[in-house]
């Protein structure tokens, strides 16, 4: 609530009042104090969310979730009664959290007991599938197969949610932004140098009582390598993000102003990010996941031409930074911790056997899967999809429905995903689920495009650079793996989705104003 009011009435108006960005905080002692309290805490629950084996665990993903609501739940308290108001990037994302909350309200759905008949004329499979069972166990039924899996996955969907509006609500100044940012990318760098250690070394220890082999490849705080990749995607993209933000042109005329420049450049913070995203590129290369490094490197590339054509006001050593961190990062640093032997990996992809015919034998202990093999079951996901369109199986529910539509190509074993995560997502929720997700994205991404053409910000224009990369790199990752369904990964994935809305609308004068003093 806004301005003191102790009432619902007074919360609501002053989520709709629009203020200028002079007074969008100007809170008392102790609102501004637990203000402050609320924005560390988040900041410490993000950094919880990868040490525990990306919060995969049970135990794990509840403790980040009992901290992510239990902030939420501590701002709304603080909101009504009058000591915390609605950000400003919060009011402009109204439409986008509300749609975020008919995603909750679709999710729910699945949970609701409902007669047969019903099931039936929604999800006819999803009906057939119950009847079956019925005469073991009557009583209603849900559009979900796997009712416990449905929950689960609710909860995980809530938590996410909440990380999204945690982060519009708390990260309401400059500072903070850069805070964040800055932190993410410091704890990437301190993982990044644990997992290069233990992967030079060939170390095999319990982490938090799960058994961690880090011999042939570096996996950090991860199980698997190539989740490991999509944090390290999304805190490079962050990292990036600051170096733009940070990048401006200096003229010099003479050798002595060239010099100076250099030695200011040496001994400033910028040039030590640069040396921690390094380390951060050296971990990625490591982890010898080949969608990862592509990925990071496409992202790279792809929104670094589309940032260079949207910007107007882009200072003309972006471009030099941009080009040498392809440059330095893939040709230099990466050729001395591996660039061949990820290569060779990339060449020897393919399979020697004929699509179709011979099947994939099954994995030996502590194999990877081909990307054949991954490619297989997300090609077998597809009848799922057909037979469930509208409403899918259910949230949670591919691994179970998976065991009636696999196929003899796939490898024997237990598939809990689909490497796939947008062949996942349609055969869970079905059309009408995934067009609500993609929108979601789409969406968050529109605005980070839109602060990239308007904004002369530097810090908001280096976030929006982050927020498109670290969103385009998962995307494309995701085609052969399921990072989104990795929880501090699907977590992290959020807050790059709320700091596209941050990057447009954190103070940022009004359109009149803007068009007025060429400002944005």
């Amino acid at each position: 609530m806004i301005g003191g009011h102790g009432s619902t009435r007074g919360f609501w108006r002053g989520a709709q009042r629009s203020t200028g960005p002079a007074r969008e905080y100007s809170h008392s002692g102790s609102a501004s104090m637990l203000d402050d309290w609320l924005y560390r805490l988040w900041i410490v629950a993000l950094l919880w969310a990868p040490l525990p084996i990306g919060s995969v665990d049970a135990w794990a993903l509840a403790t980040l979730q009992a901290m992510v609501f239990g902030l939420l739940a501590a701002w709304c308290v603080g909101c009504m009664l009058g000591r915390l108001e609605v950000s400003k990037t919060f009011r402009a994302a109204r439409w986008y959290v509300l749609l975020c909350v008919l995603w909750l309200g679709y999710g729910a759905l699945y949970l609701i007991p409902l007669p047969l008949d019903w099931i039936a004329a929604l999800s006819p499979r999803v009906a057939t599938l119950h009847a079956e069972t019925l005469a073991l166990q009557p009583g209603a039924r849900t559009l979900a197969i796997d009712l416990f899996a449905a929950q689960s996955h609710w909860l995980k969907s809530a938590t996410y949610m909440a990380a999204f509006a945690l982060t519009l609500l708390l990260v309401n100044t400059r500072k903070r932004v850069r805070q964040l940012a800055f932190t993410l990318v410091f704890l990437a760098f301190l993982i990044s140098v644990y997992g290069i250690m233990m992967h030079l070394v060939g170390g095999r220890i319990d982490w938090l009582g799960t058994p961690m082999h880090h011999g042939a490849v570096a996996i950090g705080t991860y199980f698997n390598r190539n989740h490991f990749a999509g944090f390290l995607e999304i805190t490079l993209a962050l990292g990036i993000g600051l170096l733009i933000a940070d990048t401006v042109d200096r003229n010099a005329d003479s050798w002595k102003k060239r010099l100076r420049n250099v030695l200011e450049w040496i001994f400033s913070p910028k040039f030590r990010l640069r040396l921690m995203l390094c380390v951060l590129v050296i971990a990625l290369v490591s982890t010898r996941s080949r969608m990862g490094n592509t990925a990071f490197f496409a992202s790279l590339l792809i929104t670094g031409i589309v940032g260079l054509v949207l910007s107007r006001h882009a200072p003309r050593g972006t471009m030099i930074l941009l080009t040498s961190l392809i440059a330095i990062d893939l040709f230099i640093v990466g050729s001395w911790f591996g660039v061949e032997k990820l290569a060779q990996r990339l060449e020897q992809t393919t399979l020697a056997r004929e699509v179709g015919k011979t099947p994939v034998p099954a994995l030996a202990p502590g194999q990877e899967e081909s990307l054949e093999q991954r490619q297989d079951a997300a090609v077998d996901t597809l009848p799922m999809i057909q037979d469930h369109l509208l409403l899918g199986v259910g949230p949670g529910g591919w691994a179970g429905s998976f065991l009636n539509y696999r196929g003899p190509m796939v490898a024997e074993g237990i598939f809990e995903h689909a490497h796939n995560d947008y062949a996942e997502f349609l055969a869970e929720y079905g059309v009408i689920g995934f067009v609500m997700l993609a929108l979601m994205v789409l969406w968050a991404l529109a605005m980070a495009l839109r602060a990239q053409w308007v904004r002369r910000d530097p810090l908001m224009r280096g976030i929006s650079f982050a927020s498109l990369m670290g969103v385009l790199s998962i995307l494309i990752h995701s085609w052969v793996d399921f990072n989104l369904q990795i929880p501090a990964n699907a977590l992290y994935f959020m807050v790059l989705l709320a700091l596209g809305w941050i990057s447009l609308h954190l103070d940022r004068r009004g359109a009149r104003a803007g068009r007025s003093n060429g400002a944005g």
